[in-house]
């Protein structure tokens, strides 16, 4: 199983983090150890002084496929959850600076929790309309809609199957919207699809 992501995929987080806006999606992938499941805590890693949250929707593969055309890739993904990609930004920021790879900046043990619930795809009235947010200690701290993605599910979905043979049980996190910030200690960060909660766990 593999895991992809998006990145720079919603315009208003590039301006915040001063990037540059894509012309094709900015592909990464991460190791499964990345994954954190049942909502476990995070702990917060010795390495890095500035974890940032990015709250995103994971895409869940369901058939394999390679050199997908976009009007068929709804039939490759069955279900939607979602997760963070916990980002070490001063390791990030180091190693752009050097325009060296930043796997160890967001590939690191635990860096993906994710929700047990993937709800399928059928249950979605617009697939370009879908509402998510996260919310810290109660407080909404980002908030995003599928209608902002500079790149659709169908879109990412054809255009990582001309480099990568999707199989079964891969999963694509998807790109996240503004308000990235800093974990600290004692937080609980819950995510929701539309108002339905499905992933809460505390940064230890």
């Amino acid at each position: 199983m593999r895991i992809f992501a998006i990145g720079r995929n919603y315009a208003e987080h590039i301006k915040e983090l001063n990037n540059e806006r894509p012309d094709e999606p900015v592909i990464f992938t991460k190791p499964d150890t990345a994954l954190l499941r049942n909502n476990a805590p995070f702990y917060l890693p010795d390495f890095s002084n500035d974890i940032h949250h990015e709250v995103e929707l994971v895409l869940r593969i369901c058939k394999e496929g390679k050199n997908i055309e976009e009007r068929f890739a709804n039939r490759y993904y069955d279900a939607i959850g979602i997760g963070i990609d916990f980002t070490a930004r001063d390791l990030q920021q180091k190693a752009k600076e050097k325009g060296l790879p930043w796997d160890i900046a967001k590939g690191f043990n635990g860096s993906a929790p994710i929700s047990d619930t993937f709800l399928p795809v059928s249950s979605f009235a617009d697939l370009k309309n879908i509402n998510f947010s996260l919310k810290i200690d109660g407080q909404l701290k980002q908030q995003g809609n599928t209608s902002l993605m500079l790149f659709n599910f169908d879109f990412i979905i054809s255009y990582l199957s001309k480099f990568f043979t999707l199989r079964t049980g891969d999963l694509i996190f998807t790109g996240t919207p503004k308000g990235v910030g800093q974990v600290k200690v004692g937080n609980v960060l819950s995510a929701y699809i539309e108002d339905e909660k499905l992933l809460e766990f505390e940064v230890k």
